[in-house]
């Protein structure tokens, strides 16, 4: 059954996650040709641990891995990202406060846009586990893979090693050694942090039975918390917006340029119908290093 496990995981009378509603996914999977692309979204998520949910629109249904380190632009970093349940489409546009449950926490939506296979056959791709195709998001760009790295695809006795796979970056003129999740942190729906979000929310969701409490992601909500409710009194912020406890930092003037520029297409953007302008995201811009032959050169010059 279609978002099976999914609902299964669920109590939809306590989150705001939209249900799933199968109609819709079955025409969506008709009318969906990846050829022409399709919808895919990164949802930034704060629950028991800081996790970016990186999903493809395939089928009717979001093909969703979490990353626990978020996605690079640098190919020579391969991150983690685990398979699991698939979900709905209309889960692509989701920002919010998940208050209880399967998934309790903060969720961002820090990227989206849509995606093209650069395989003839997603199907099988998927089934060997080497999945190539190109984002054409408001953060990332350009051409990447998913490399399973055990078991088999749909598999139910696989175990951990069926759902680990690899989200790595190919080099063309996307790539780079910027840290995409620190250089532009920010929603590209509310372009807010985590304590905007929960301020727009219950800020006091949470006075007991947080779904984190120690460790890093526990300190990081901690401060979350605290912001969100000042923020939601009108007292403003109780840390600086740089505060080492949480991850939601002021943008760059770069970044929050980029944001503001695309705020109108994103909060617009449906599963799949509209396709972010590239010229409404400036590629980070990595500094060459001069080479001997040109330091050389200068250097005769000059005497």
């Amino acid at each position: 059954m279609v978002l099976e496990k999914y609902k299964q995981k669920r109590n939809f009378h306590a989150t705001p996650e939209p249900a799933g509603d199968l109609e819709v996914a079955a025409a969506r999977a008709k009318k969906g040709k990846a050829a022409e692309g399709l919808f895919f979204c990164v949802q930034k998520h704060l629950a028991s641990h800081l996790h970016y949910d990186f999903r493809l629109e395939y089928k009717g249904v979001l093909l969703s891995w979490a990353v626990p380190k978020g996605p690079s632009l640098d190919p020579k970093t391969k991150r983690l990202a685990m398979h699991v349940e698939d979900h709905p489409i209309e889960y692509g546009t989701f920002e919010g406060v998940i208050p209880e449950g399967y998934g309790a926490g903060i969720v961002m939506l820090w990227d989206q846009g849509t995606w093209t296979p650069e395989v003839e056959d997603v199907d099988a791709a998927l089934k060997k586990g080497d999945l190539k195709f190109t984002l054409d998001g408001f953060k990332l760009k350009g051409s990447w893979v998913l490399v399973r790295t055990g078991g088999r695809w749909g598999s139910s006795s696989g175990g951990g090693d069926a759902r680990s796979w690899l989200l790595i970056k190919h080099r063309d003129d996307w790539a780079g050694d910027v840290d995409i999740t620190e250089f532009a942190p920010l929603s590209v729906k509310s372009q807010g942090n985590f304590e905007d979000i929960l301020a727009a929310d219950r800020p006091d969701v949470w006075k007991s039975n947080r779904p984190a409490k120690g460790g890093e992601a526990g300190a990081m909500l901690a401060t979350i918390i605290e912001r969100a409710a000042r923020l939601k009194a009108g007292k403003g912020p109780a840390a600086p917006a740089d505060s080492p406890a949480t991850t939601a930092k002021t943008a760059t003037p770069k970044a929050a340029a980029t944001t503001r520029a695309g705020k109108a297409k994103a909060a617009s953007v449906k599963a799949g119908r509209a396709k972010p302008a590239a010229r409404n995201v400036k590629r980070p811009a990595t500094t060459k290093k001069p080479s001997v032959r040109a330091s050389a050169t200068r250097s005769r010059k000059s005497s």
